[in-house]
């Protein structure tokens, strides 16, 4: 870290993201390093008064509970620009009102991005400048493609920052100790001992007034194809020699170069439905067809299962279940991880037919293993045992790591250009069976847990 500081740049300034995550992330990252030197500029259509704008950052930073100083030095120095990115002279004249380091974040839908960027390659950016984009990264494989093409023509890839926060969720990055520091279950990560995986990520949140972007995206766009196809990758890759940005990128990208459709069926391969009216709690939610901004016949679905295969010598024919959705009875937000029956069981033993788990709670974070042992009574009986631990806070918010990587140039939490294709190219089967109906469009009260039979893995 130099003594200069980083101006973060904000394009879309005004929206929720960068009220709700990005401002507050980066007051979580003030708290922990309370001494960085970041200047906040932010830009948007909007008109904003410039105490508005300050009082913004101050509330959101004291949420993240940063120390005054530290508010008072960043919000003191910030400042709102009212411009309009896709319009070249205003652009370029905020691009040459930033002295020193820049970091251009990008809180825009990516058909407004790929604009931008087409038009910062010919108004060109200082030495070192570099971008933050966030999810989606395009709306499928081609835009994908284009949208990299556009951006590595204003820099070069190291430079360009792809945000998936789940990145920077600190029980996502417990699984590299899990991983790679633990005697125990480094040996038993392979298909011979781990017969299924599944990553979930179901919520007891409905839609809550996210429409505009939700009903164009759905459950499949919006959490499948970026972060529960990231943790596959984090989850299922081989051992690094060091915590390495383009070496944990690459392997990242291997993993996710050897995913395939289980049984190279989307029709079988996935799930999707909608939720209709019910209760969650002591909360009435509606139809989503019915809610506030829905167009019905676009068909969103508010729940996708996605089963995929990696097929590599580690994991060839072990199903990894993603499933994630809104408005569930319960919220599940773990990994869980089946293993195989053991070879033999000596007879005498009464099997209690449950498998031996691990689950790893994403949110609260927690590890908890389900083991069989003796009996209470008979000693000659089997039950399950569960070792359970809780993971320690985290030291700042996911967009607060993420950021940290950002300001200081590691890309160690980005996601690399490669992967975002990959991505688009694993689920673009799904999508374009889904857009013909060939996948029927099921249905679940909120407040279930879905519809009945789903998490069986068809037959290849």
């Amino acid at each position: 870290m130099t003594d200069q500081p980083t101006t973060l740049l904000i394009l879309g300034a005004s929206g929720d993201l960068t009220r709700r995550l990005l401002l507050p992330g980066l007051g979580s990252l003030l708290k922990v390093e309370p001494d960085r030197r970041v200047r906040v500029l932010g830009a948007d259509r909007a008109e904003l008064p410039p105490q508005e704008w300050e009082q913004r950052v101050r509330e959101a930073f004291a949420e993240a509970d940063a120390p005054q100083e530290a508010i008072d030095r960043v919000a003191g120095e910030t400042a709102y620009r009212r411009a309009d990115a896709l319009d070249e002279g205003q652009l370029a004249e905020l691009i040459a009102s930033v002295p020193g380091a820049l970091v251009i974040y990008f809180a825009l839908p990516p058909q407004v991005t790929v604009g931008v960027c087409a038009l910062l390659e010919r108004i060109g950016v200082p030495d070192g400048t570099r971008l933050a984009m966030e999810k989606p990264f395009g709306h499928d494989l081609a835009s994908a493609r284009a949208l990299n093409a556009q951006a590595t023509r204003v820099v070069p890839e190291e430079q360009i920052h792809r945000i998936d926060h789940f990145l920077g969720v600190n029980t996502v990055l417990n699984l590299l100790g899990l991983r790679f520091a633990n005697r125990v279950f480094q040996p038993l990560w392979t298909r011979e001992h781990i017969a299924q995986v599944e990553i979930e990520y179901d919520e007891d949140l409905a839609l809550e007034g996210r429409a505009g972007y939700y009903d164009k995206a759905g459950a499949l766009i919006d959490m499948t194809q970026s972060h529960l196809l990231q943790v596959l990758a984090m989850f299922a890759m081989e051992s690094p020699a060091s915590l390495d940005a383009e070496e944990m990128r690459s392997l990242k990208s291997q993993v996710l170069r050897a995913t395939r459709l289980w049984g190279d069926d989307p029709l079988t391969a996935s799930r999707r439905a909608r939720y209709t009216a019910g209760r969650i709690g002591d909360r009435e939610v509606p139809d989503y067809a019915k809610e506030e901004g829905v167009d019905p016949e676009l068909g969103t679905e508010t729940l996708a299962e996605l089963v995929v295969e990696i097929r590599n010598e580690r994991w060839a024919g072990v199903p990894f279940v993603l499933r994630s959705g809104k408005a569930l009875g319960v919220a599940h937000k773990e990994i869980t991880v089946t293993f195989r029956e053991p070879a033999h069981i000596p007879d005498g033993l009464r099997d209690c037919g449950a498998p031996d788990r691990l689950v790893l709670q994403l949110r609260p974070g927690a590890v908890t293993l389900d083991v069989s042992v003796n009996a209470m009574g008979n000693p000659f009986d089997l039950e399950q045992a569960q070792l359970h631990t809780a993971l320690g806070q985290p030291r700042m918010r996911p967009y607060g790591e993420v950021l940290a990587g950002i300001l200081d140039g590691n890309p160690l939490l980005s996601i690399r250009g490669d992967a975002a294709e990959l991505m688009w190219q694993i689920v673009e089967p799904v999508l374009t069976a889904w857009r013909h109906d060939e996948v029927p469009l099921e249905e679940y009260p909120a407040g279930s847990q879905g519809p009945e039979g789903w998490g069986t893995v068809p037959p290849r």
